[in-house]
């Protein structure tokens, strides 16, 4: 198969970001009915009483937009061969109905693999901003990238 990316192009440094994406009350509700189902995700007059004064989205939602941003992209275009987990993952703000949000990775550092010559390994900072331009979510994680074929 042949793909636009391989690891030799993340290099330290090396940063995308995506289109904007904007997430509707109604999208936020039925993510949250199906995976996160606390009221201040559900429920918009339980949500005014809360400690977010409304609606927001799970972060478990916020992260999935990330991810299909992250696909879109240039993951699905590259040679990932998956990834041992995410190190840190922080939820800074809320998201709410009618926030747009982009994604931006930027390459920490890249490693090749000691015992598999064909690949290497990338670690990233990902993060999703709001129309505000604030960092909403945080990431720290690694991904694994086959090799060039020479």
């Amino acid at each position: 198969m042949s793909f636009q990316y391989h690891w030799e192009d993340f290099t330290p440094g090396w940063t995308y970001e995506s289109p904007g994406r904007t997430l509707s009350k109604q999208e936020i509700v039925a993510f949250a009915r199906e995976h996160d189902p606390q009221r201040y995700h559900t429920d918009e007059e339980a949500a005014l009483a809360s400690p977010f004064d409304g609606l927001i989205a799970s972060g478990w939602h916020t992260a999935t937009v990330a991810m299909r941003l992250m696909c879109d992209g240039y993951l699905n275009a590259s040679s990932c061969v998956g990834s041992p987990g995410i190190d840190e993952m922080k939820f800074l703000r809320p998201v709410r109905p009618g926030d747009t949000l982009r994604y931006r990775a930027t390459v920490l550092e890249a490693r090749p693999s000691s015992s598999k010559p064909d690949r290497g390994a990338v670690k990233w900072r990902w993060e999703v901003l709001n129309q505000a331009d604030e960092v909403v979510l945080s990431m720290i994680g690694v991904q694994f990238f086959l090799r060039r074929p020479q």
